[in-house]
């Protein structure tokens, strides 16, 4: 994908012609991106025209639009046209694009109606705090549309098990610092090593996984602490995570590392797949290899579940 004419977006932001800008962008039929495996979620606010040039060298496997925290109120209204002149922009994108739109009532309902036309492959809505909502917003994102959920007030966090009652919901996001401040918590507890936070990363997980939906853990703002990021993947791996969301280009790299599995760990898979599926065609569910050690039907699912990952 590729923003044509740079130059005149440039000017027509410049003179802040925001229906000189409309009229540029038409909807186009868009093939909805229904992956879930995606590893890194990176964060693009859509009012900057020089990050949203960079998408295609981007090597983030879900890219965020992003319409709330970071666009300043008078530029929202050219940000939402620039995000559906992306997505009309993108009939095909590898890259899942997920527009992140403001609160329901701060201006995310008409976000909603006017990009549902554009065809994202999600619509990620922040703020939920209550059933009702995701029903509000279930009548207002089209059908084809996937629904993915902030999960970042503490209603939200008490209702996390009820938020998935519809198909058409597909991801979890942790919105960590919104709800540490929702909760009261300084977020100078937010450290790898104290016990609340990793409870709560491990209910999120579990209870998001036990759903059906996918789990994306919080960005981590410290954007040059590379090292700080790695101690807080590590943490994740361990407990089962695959997704985290971001903010710069060096934070993909390095999730994709950590979550990634190694060429021995695909092929220890793909040995462990093929010798289930030959036993299991002669009615065998549950033997031992002399490399792998026992196989049954559980090893043979987690096997699969790495491989349907990459």
């Amino acid at each position: 994908m590729l923003l044509k004419n740079i130059q005149k977006l440039t000017d027509l932001l410049e003179s802040g012609n925001l229906q000189g800008l409309k009229e540029l962008v038409v909807p186009q039929f868009r093939q909805i991106n229904r992956s879930q495996s995606f590893r890194s979620a990176m964060m693009l606010s859509t009012h900057n025209l020089k990050h949203l040039s960079k998408i295609p060298s981007l090597s983030s496997e879900c890219l965020m639009l992003n319409l709330e925290d970071g666009v300043s109120p008078e530029q929202k209204p050219y940000a939402l046209v620039l995000c559906a002149m992306v997505l009309a922009s993108n009939p095909v994108s590898e890259k899942k694009l997920v527009v992140r739109v403001n609160p329901l009532d701060e201006g995310g309902v008409e976000e909603i109606l006017y990009l549902n036309p554009f065809m994202p492959d999600a619509i990620r809505v922040p703020k939920i705090r209550s059933l009702e909502d995701v029903h509000r917003i279930l009548t207002l994102v089209d059908d084809g549309i996937e629904i993915h959920l902030s999960i970042e007030t503490k209603e939200a966090w008490l209702a996390l098990s009820k938020l998935s009652f519809d198909p058409r919901i597909k991801a979890f996001y942790l919105g960590i610092l919104d709800l540490f401040a929702d909760l009261g918590f300084s977020q100078t507890l937010l450290l790898p090593e104290n016990p609340t936070v990793q409870y709560l990363l491990s209910h999120f997980l579990i209870t998001t996984r036990a759903c059906g939906v996918k789990a994306v853990s919080f960005v981590y703002q410290d954007y040059k602490n590379s090292e700080g990021l790695r101690n807080w993947l590590e943490l994740e791996k361990m407990m089962g995570f695959d997704a985290k969301g971001c903010i710069a280009p060096a934070q993909v790299e390095l999730i994709h590392e950590v979550f990634g599995y190694s060429e021995h760990e695909i092929a220890r898979c793909h040995e462990i797949v093929m010798l289930f599926e030959e036993h299991a065609a002669r009615g065998i569910t549950g033997f031992t290899d002399v490399q792998y050690g026992f196989i049954d039907e559980p090893i043979y699912k987690g096997a699969l579940a790495v491989l349907a990952s990459r």
